[in-house]
C-alpha cells in the first residue's frame, strides 16, 4: 500500500507555527484499521483522510469528496484545522480546479473556499449554555486551581466546557498557565465533557496586534493533552464572544506554545466562517 501524505501548519502563514495535521488522499478504500494505525503513525493531534465519493472522480477535477480526522487515539466528529489542511492540499498541491470544496463528515457538509493567500471554512455554529459551577467544580480545580473563573458554558452538541477566566488576567497569564491535563479523564469519566477551552477577553491594541478574545483549548479524553489551534473550539469560542461582544465578526488568538491567528464571521444562517493561513511543510509516500 502507498498513500500520497503531506503534513501541513494551519492557522499560520509560516512553518512550524499553527497546528500540523497530516492528510492522506485515499485512491481506493483503506481498511477500517489502518485509519488508526495510521493516525497513530504520524502521531500529529489530527489525520485527515480524503477519499473519493464516485469512482469517476478525481481530485484534480471534483468538487465533492469524504473526510475523516484521526487522533493518535480515536476517530473525532469534527476537526477544522485538518478540514483547513485538507483542502490546502487540493488546493494548492495537487492543484484542484475548483473554488469551493465539499467535504462530507461526521458533522455533516462543510464547505472550504479560496480567499487572497488563505482559506475560508464554513463550520456549524455551536451555542453555550450556562453552566454550574458545582457540577464541574472538581474539573475545573483538577485543571486550573484557584485561578479566577467569570463564567462557565458547556456546548452539549461537541462535548466541550468553556471556562472563561477573570477579565482581570493578561494574555501572558493565559499563555504561561500551567494545566493539569494528566488527570481530567479520571475526574470527569462521565463522557459528558471531551473537551475544556480556556479562554479570555482580548486586549486593546497598542504595540501589538488587537484581538477580540484568546483561548486554550485541552482535550486528554480523546489522547490531545494541549491542541494547538482548534477551528472545531471556535465553532463554540464564536458563538460564545459574538453574544458577549456583540461583534458577528472578531480576530481571535489561541495562544498556545506554537500559537494560531483565526478570522471569525457569523453568518445570518447559524453557520460560522473561519479564515486561517497554511503551510505545508512536508510531502511524501506512506507504504506499509
Amino acid at each position: 500500500m502507498k498513500l500520497p501524505v503531506f503534513v501541513v501548519d494551519a492557522f499560520t502563514a509560516k512553518a512550524f507555527c499553527g497546528n500540523p495535521a497530516a492528510v492522506c488522499l485515499l485512491e481506493n478504500k483503506l481498511d477500517e484499521d489502518m485509519h488508526q494505525k495510521i493516525a497513530r503513525e504520524m502521531n500529529l493531534s489530527e489525520t485527515a483522510f480524503i477519499r473519493k465519493l464516485q469512482p469517476t472522480d478525481n481530485f484534480t477535477q471534483s468538487s465533492c469528496f469524504g473526510l475523516r480526522w484521526f487522533t493518535p487515539a480515536s476517530e473525532v466528529s469534527l476537526c477544522g484545522h485538518a478540514t483547513l489542511a485538507s483542502a490546502a492540499v487540493l488546493f494548492n498541491k495537487i492543484k484542484n480546479v475548483n473554488n469551493v470544496l465539499t467535504f462530507v463528515t461526521l458533522s455533516g457538509e462543510l464547505k472550504a473556499r479560496r480567499a487572497e493567500d488563505s482559506i475560508i471554512l464554513d463550520l456549524p455554529l455551536y451555542p453555550a449554555h450556562p453552566q454550574d459551577f458545582h457540577e464541574v467544580e472538581d474539573l475545573i480545580k483538577t485543571a486550573i486551581g484557584d485561578t479566577r473563573v467569570q463564567d462557565i458554558r458547556y456546548s452539549p452538541d461537541t462535548r466541550k466546557l468553556l471556562v472563561r477566566l477573570s477579565d482581570t488576567y493578561k494574555r501572558s497569564f493565559l499563555e504561561n498557565l500551567k494545566v493539569n491535563t494528566q488527570d481530567l479523564p479520571q475526574v470527569e469519566n462521565t463522557g459528558k465533557v471531551k473537551g475544556l477551552i480556556l479562554t479570555l477577553k482580548g486586549e486593546p491594541g497598542g504595540q501589538t496586534q488587537a484581538f477580540d478574545f484568546y483561548s486554550r483549548y485541552f482535550a486528554p479524553w480523546v489522547g490531545l493533552a494541549e491542541d494547538p489551534v482548534t477551528g472545531s473550539a471556535h465553532a463554540v469560542l464564536s458563538s460564545y464572544w459574538s453574544e458577549q461582544l456583540g461583534k458577528k465578526d472578531m480576530h481571535a488568538f489561541q495562544c498556545s506554545r506554537r500559537g494560531g491567528e483565526l478570522e471569525i464571521s457569523l453568518r445570518s444562517d447559524g453557520r460560522v466562517d473561519i479564515r486561517g493561513g497554511t503551510a505545508v511543510v512536508l510531502e511524501g509516500t506512506l507504504t506499509a
